[in-house]
């Protein structure tokens, strides 16, 4: 008897990413980050995009940019919704401008929620006057996205930068929030969303975002149980509703409030498994075998790529097998980290060198130094 051939429609290798940066901290236009994405278009399938973008708001580089998305069944609902949340941000910021973020309404994309953008700073009191600002804000993201149940959504919360994203292909969204020619940053990251496990709404696509950490991502995140677990102990609330949260919140507590630096952050993500940590000379053993005991509940498994943004950095990542793409690139001061090389190589053609990150091992390009690390450990400090 012949056996039938199951037609599997889900792509899960799917998803494309791309990140641009120039290092000597000049800033350009998003129109060649939109090319090189759209060119990925296949990898997607409408249900996900967006784009995060760094040095946007110089003239209120010393605040808080919030991006916030109200939702509703009508757009009295969204108005409502943005109601409630206005007292909440009065009472608790300072905000010195605010405005409905510019967008196309012809744009292609689907039922988009209202989008507003505030600049703030903290209002502390009582107790919260302990917090740094940095924690402060987290804390107040948390709370509004945690009780205001996705009726309004924080999805953007750094100094001199802003996520943009959406229901829709990346160039759709895009042409939404007409991110060609509006903006001009320093690092620009996309992502065109295949969803695997998670389904599709505004506040669901990527980058996901802390503060001025952005993730994009493209993969899956089977350890998503165990890693919001440990976060959670540390006041981060998971409930967006995708895997890829997880890594933004993980980069903040690593990055930002316990000073580990960005090569240590991708072993603790990607680590060696311990066959090969049993092999290594006694210091390199002795400090991996730290880092998986102590982190061990962050390790990302299952297969992914990722590109990280932030303030200073643009970091790619893939895990410990290349289970996901991810292609590298250098032109003078720009770096390129991509899920192909097709989509460098049509924005940037002489490239310098172009290279495969080996799995587990980080690109981190940073500004003001046109070095890109992307050695096993080149720090313990």
């Amino acid at each position: 008897m012949r056996m039938r051939r199951e037609i599997y429609t889900k792509e899960t290798c799917a998803c494309s990413i791309f990140g641009a940066m120039d290092r000597s901290g000049d800033r350009f236009i998003g129109a060649d980050v939109v090319k090189a994405i759209a060119n990925m278009h296949i990898r997607g399938n409408g249900l996900g995009g967006g784009f995060a973008a760094y040095g946007i708001y110089p003239d209120y580089e010393g605040y808080y940019a919030f991006h916030v998305m109200f939702d509703g069944a009508s757009p009295e609902a969204m108005k409502e919704s943005k109601g409630e949340f206005d007292l909440v941000l009065n009472r608790d910021f300072d905000v010195v401008n605010d405005e409905e973020i510019p967008h196309c309404e012809e744009a292609n994309v689907q039922k988009p929620p209202l989008v507003w953008r505030y600049f703030v700073s903290p209002n502390k009191k009582g107790v919260e006057a302990c917090l740094s600002d940095d924690d402060y804000v987290v804390q107040k993201v948390m709370d509004v996205n945690t009780k205001m149940n996705r009726r309004a959504c924080f999805f953007s919360s750094g100094k001199n930068m802003g996520v943009f994203k959406g229901v829709g292909f990346p160039e759709d969204v895009a042409d939404y929030f007409m991110l060609h020619d509006s903006y001009r940053g320093y690092i620009w990251t996309s992502h065109g969303r295949f969803p695997t496990n998670t389904q599709a709404w505004w506040g669901g696509a990527h980058p996901f975002s802390l503060l001025d950490c952005t993730v994009v991502h493209n993969g899956e995140i089977s350890s998503y149980g165990t890693n919001k677990w440990y976060l959670e102990m540390y006041g981060y609330s998971c409930n967006l509703m995708t895997d890829t949260e997880v890594i933004a919140y993980a980069v903040d507590l690593l990055m930002r409030r316990q000073g580990i630096p960005v090569d240590i952050l991708a072993k603790v993500f990607s680590p060696p498994i311990w066959t090969v940590i049993d092999r290594m000379e006694p210091e390199k053993k002795k400090l991996f075998s730290t880092l998986r005991m102590v982190y061990g509940p962050l390790l990302m498994n299952g297969p992914f790529s990722i590109v990280i943004g932030h303030k200073d950095s643009m970091i790619g990542l893939t895990d410990r097998i290349r289970l996901r793409p991810l292609t590298a690139g250098t032109k003078g001061d720009m770096l390129y980290l991509s899920s192909e090389e097709a989509a460098i190589r049509l924005i940037s053609p002489g490239l310098d060198r172009v290279w495969t990150p080996n799995g587990g091992e980080p690109v981190v390009g940073q500004l003001k130094t046109n070095r890109v690390v992307r050695d096993e450990v080149v720090s313990v400090s």
